[in-house]
C-alpha cells in the first residue's frame, strides 16, 4: 500500500504517530462494524482527502491482518457520501469526481440538505457509523471524541473521527509526504474551503503585487500559523455593510495588517544544551514584534552545516524574513554561513570587500586567502553597510545574519538595520502590535470553550492566556494591530460571563 509505505519511510516522527493513531481508530471501527455498516463523508477538502487515504490504508491493513487478499480490488468497498451543493466551488466538485474515478469510490450523491439527506440515506442503507474528517478547532468539533454518537435530533449513528487530534501542519505534512492529489484551490491561497459565498483566499498568503494586477497567493501549505486557517472564511458583505464594520476595516484588511511573518533561528550547541542562557533570542523576537511582524517560528539548531541548511531551507520558504544568529566565525563549529550556502544550493566563496573590512577589524590575525570568515555564500550575498558597524551585516535573499554576541551588540545591529530599512527598503516596517490584558479568577475549564469560539470570531487578534503562578489568576492577552479590535475582543469575552468576572490590567509589554 503506497500510503503506508510513504509514511513508514518518512523521517517525520510526529506524522508517523498521528498516522498510526488514525489507523488504529479506523481498524477499531472496522472491527466493531461490518463494511456495509460504515460510510465515509467526503467533501473534497484537505481534511477529508487525508481521511480518504487513511481509510484506504487502514482497510487494506485490516484485511491483510484477517488473512484476506486485496490484490486486484478495483473498488473501495466503504461507501462514500458526497453532499453536492449549488454553492460549492466547481473545483471541489471536479476534484471529488476525479477521486471517485481514480480510487473506485462507491458514491452516494445527496443534493438535499445534510440532515434530510442523511435521514434518507440511513433509512435505505444499514449504515451505523460514518467516518468524518473533523479536527479539533473546527466549529463542529466541540465536545466530540474519536467515537461520538450523533447529536440529539439527528438520525442515530456513530461519528468516527480518526484525525480529530491532527493539526493544520499534520494535514499538509501527510498530503505532501504521500504526494497525493488535493483540490487545486489550495494552491491559490485557499486554506479552509466552504461555499462560494463565504470563502476567500487567505490574505495572510497574499503576495505583494506592485503592478496593480490581480492579487496572487501562495499555496495553503505555506501558511505558517495554523490558527489562522479559517481567516479566509468571511462573508462577502456589500460595500455599505463592509464600511460599517470595524470602523471601515474589511475582513481582508484586518488580515493584511499582520500578514508578514519572520522566523528566528539560533545556532549553537551551547544554547541547545542549556550551557548558556539565550538572552539574544528573547530580545530579537521582541524587536521583530516591535516593527509589526509576527514570529511564525523560532528554533535552535546545532553547530552543524546540515542542521543549519535544513532549517534555513524550511524557514526561508515559509516566512517572509529569516533572522539567524550564532555560529559565525573562524572556528570549526561556526557553521551558519556554510549552512545558508547549502540551503540555497551555492558554495562559499571569498568576498574581497568583506575581507577588507575584516583586515581593518582584526589586523594581522587576518590571514588572507585562509581567512574562513571572509567566505560568504556565492552570488546571493548582499552586504549591508552602516557607518556605526565595524563590519557590514550579511543578507542572503530573505535571510539576515546577525553576528551579535551580547545584547549591546544586538541593539546596535538592530538599530542600524532599521535605519537601513527606512532608507533602503530592505523589508516593510509595519504598524506595531498593541496589547490589552484581562485578569480573571475563573478556571481554565470555565473559559476554554468561550476562548476557542473567540479565536474564530477574531482571527486577526492573537489571543493567549497564562498564569504567573499555578494557583494564581489567569491573564488573558489580546494582541493585534488595531486597539479597537483588541477592545472589541475583550468586551466580547466579558459579555459571555457574569459582570465582574474579568478585570482590565496594565502590563508593560515590549511590543506595545
Amino acid at each position: 500500500m503506497e500510503i503506508d509505505k510513504a509514511i513508514r519511510d518518512c523521517d517525520d516522527r510526529r506524522l508517523k504517530t498521528k498516522y498510526n493513531n488514525a489507523i488504529y481508530v479506523v481498524k477499531r471501527a472496522l472491527a466493531l462494524y461490518s463494511t456495509e455498516e460504515v460510510a465515509f463523508s467526503f467533501n473534497g477538502g484537505k481534511d477529508s482527502t487525508v481521511l480518504l487515504h487513511v481509510l484506504r490504508a487502514a482497510f487494506f491493513l485490516h484485511k491483510e491482518e484477517e488473512g484476506c487478499s486485496v490484490d486486484g480490488l478495483k473498488e473501495f468497498p466503504i461507501r462514500t457520501i458526497y453532499f453536492e451543493s449549488p454553492s460549492a466551488f466547481p473545483e471541489i466538485n471536479s476534484f471529488t469526481y476525479d477521486m471517485a474515478t481514480n480510487y473506485g469510490l462507491l458514491m452516494d450523491i445527496i443534493r438535499t440538505d445534510f440532515k434530510s439527506g442523511l435521514e434518507s440515506l440511513l433509512k435505505s442503507r444499514p449504515i451505523r457509523a460514518i467516518f468524518l474528517g473533523v479536527r479539533i478547532g473546527d466549529p463542529t468539533a466541540v465536545g466530540q471524541e474519536q467515537f461520538s454518537p450523533s447529536s440529539p435530533g439527528w438520525p442515530p449513528f456513530m461519528r468516527v473521527n480518526p484525525i480529530l487530534d491532527w493539526s493544520y501542519r499534520d494535514v499538509w505534512a501527510f498530503l505532501l509526504t504521500c504526494k497525493v492529489q488535493y483540490c487545486s484551490l489550495y494552491d491559490h491561497g485557499y486554506t479552509s474551503i466552504g461555499s462560494i459565498h463565504d470563502t476567500l483566499p487567505n490574505a495572510l498568503l497574499c503576495i505583494s503585487n506592485s503592478t496593480g494586477n490581480k492579487e496572487k497567493f501562495r499555496p495553503a501549505y505555506l501558511l505558517s500559523d495554523g490558527r489562522t486557517e479559517r481567516a479566509g472564511r468571511a462573508k462577502r458583505f456589500s460595500p455599505s455593510v463592509r464600511n460599517s464594520m470595524s470602523n471601515g476595516t474589511s475582513n481582508v484588511d484586518l488580515q493584511k495588517q499582520s500578514m508578514l511573518t519572520a522566523s528566528v533561528i539560533a545556532v549553537g550547541d551551547e544554547i541547545l544544551f542549556g550551557t548558556v542562557e539565550d538572552r539574544l533570542g528573547l530580545s530579537l523576537r521582541r524587536k521583530v514584534h516591535s516593527i509589526g511582524w509576527s514570529i511564525s517560528h523560532t528554533s535552535i539548531v546545532r553547530n552543524d552545516i546540515d542542521s543549519v541548511a535544513e532549517e534555513v531551507e524550511l524557514r526561508r520558504s515559509s516566512s517572509e524574513m529569516v533572522f539567524i544568529y550564532g555560529g559565525v566565525g573562524p572556528l570549526f563549529s561556526d557553521a551558519t554561513l556554510g549552512g545558508i550556502a547549502k540551503a540555497f544550493g551555492v558554495r562559499l566563496a571569498p568576498d574581497e570587500e568583506f575581507e577588507e573590512y575584516l583586515r581593518h577589524l582584526i589586523g594581522e590575525h587576518c590571514t588572507g586567502d585562509r581567512n574562513e570568515m571572509a567566505q560568504l555564500p556565492e552570488g546571493i550575498t548582499e552586504l549591508l553597510h552602516h557607518e556605526k558597524l565595524p563590519v557590514p551585516l550579511v543578507k542572503c535573499h530573505n535571510v539576515i545574519v546577525l553576528t551579535a554576541t551580547n545584547l549591546t551588540e544586538l541593539d546596535l545591529q538592530w538599530d542600524c538595520l532599521i535605519e537601513l530599512t527606512r532608507t533602503g527598503d530592505l523589508f516593510p516596517l509595519l504598524e506595531p502590535y498593541k496589547s490589552k490584558h484581562l485578569i480573571t479568577k475563573l478556571s481554565d475549564v470555565e473559559i476554554a470553550p468561550s476562548l476557542a469560539k473567540l479565536c474564530l470570531e477574531f482571527p486577526d487578534i492573537d489571543i493567549g492566556c497564562y498564569r504567573e503562578a499555578r494557583s494564581g489568576p489567569i491573564i488573558i492577552s489580546f494582541k493585534g494591530k488595531n486597539e479597537e479590535r483588541n477592545q472589541l475582543a475583550a468586551e466580547a469575552l466579558s459579555k459571555k460571563f457574569q459582570p465582574g468576572a474579568f478585570t482590565n490590567i496594565n502590563l508593560n509589554s515590549p511590543e506595545t
